[in-house]
């Protein structure tokens, strides 16, 4: 074995990052009430203008497939969660939209979700660090990211 490569920085930053998240994970997602893809479509929507989104901007935003997330769309669609419209600019597509139910939900997911981030995210971390690390994490984002940046507002 290489032992130069084993102990490489590099091997040890990314295994920090992924320790990090796997722990932090379930402290930060384990009571938010709904599935965590949920969670993750209605912040999506939450969080940007309008609370709507084309559905395969959605579907990358959250990692999934076009058929996978149009699965996921229809059982929050049953539930109220969303519903769709039709795109204005582009009659192919649809958009993602943010019910009122869907709202609700997100408000009491969030109460729960914020206040983990602050006892385990952020808690631990100075404000200096605080920043750094979400520089950095941008920078990753971004840098990995063949369609480019998210919009701000979908963040």
């Amino acid at each position: 074995m290489n032992e130069e490569l084993l102990n490489d920085d590099d091997v040890t930053l990314y295994g920090l990052f992924v320790e990090a998240y796997t722990r932090l994970k379930p402290l930060v997602h384990g009571d938010l009430g709904m599935p965590e893809t949920w969670f993750e479509v209605l912040l999506r929507l939450g969080r940007t203008p309008e609370h709507r989104l084309r559905m395969t901007d959605l579907a990358e935003a959250v990692s999934f497939s076009s058929g996978g997330f149009t699965r996921l769309a229809d059982r929050m669609a049953k539930e109220g969660l969303i519903r769709r419209d039709p795109d204005p600019v582009d009659r192919r597509a649809a958009l993602a939209v943010l019910t009122d139910k869907g709202a609700e939900a997100l408000d009491h997911a969030m109460t729960k979700h914020v206040t983990q981030l602050r006892t385990h995210v952020s808690g631990p971390l100075s404000l200096v660090d605080r920043r750094h690390l979400e520089r950095a994490l941008r920078i990753l984002r971004d840098a990995s990211s063949s369609a480019g940046p998210l919009e701000e507002g979908a963040r």
